[in-house]
């Protein structure tokens, strides 16, 4: 171990991608599983403990479909892309982080999807006074029309709010019914869509 490497930080509790790179925290380079996942399939499924490493890997992810090849820079995945024209063009990209919230109440599944697309309608536009799944679909036809590029789907943790209510089996049903209606869109229009990739505890169903 160098003393360059000997001085720098342990990324213990860190989260974000952009964070871990800007702050000097030791990296172990996993890049080149994102250009082999980019470059073989479109959609992944990503079931693992807690604590293992899921949110900083969708992280990651989201820097790479932003584009931002700057926090790139001396890892595997710059060198693997350099003869790609494409690479490093900024798709739209839509990340779901189900993490930090109760899911115990009626409508907080609700509440966090609504938080996300208003978020995003802001920036594309839309109807918050339509029916959540048909704001997403809304969504990536505008986004991807707008950016003229197809959209990346990011989801963190897609089963919290179900593990969360194991013991209500009424809200549960309801949290399942809602997320069978809003991400039946990943397959109604993908067309819209490059790249879908979704992180769980338990098995997706």
């Amino acid at each position: 171990m160098t003393t360059a490497t000997k001085n720098r930080k342990l990324p213990i509790g860190v989260q974000s991608f952009e964070k871990l790179r800007q702050g000097g925290y030791i990296y172990v380079d996993k890049t080149k599983y994102i250009y082999d996942l980019a470059h073989t399939g479109s959609q992944y499924f990503l079931s693992r403990p807690r604590r293992f490493g899921k949110s900083l890997f969708l992280s990651t992810l989201k820097a790479y479909w932003e584009g931002k090849k700057d926090l790139f820079e001396g890892l595997d995945i710059v060198e693997l892309e350099k003869d790609n024209p494409d690479a490093w063009q900024p798709c739209p990209v839509f990340y779901f982080d189900f993490n930090g919230k109760n899911y115990a109440a009626d409508t907080a599944l609700e509440e966090v999807l609504d938080k996300h697309l208003v978020a995003w309608e802001t920036v594309y536009g839309g109807d918050g006074n339509r029916p959540l799944e048909e704001r997403f679909q809304n969504l990536l036809v505008r986004a991807s029309e707008q950016c003229g590029r197809p959209c990346v789907v990011l989801v963190d943790e897609y089963d919290k709010p179900l593990l969360d209510n194991l013991q209500d089996a009424a809200l549960l049903e309801h949290n399942r019914n809602v997320f069978r209606g809003f991400f039946s869109s990943l397959k109604s229009y993908d067309g819209y869509l490059k790249f879908v990739f979704l992180t769980g505890v338990a098995r997706f169903r």
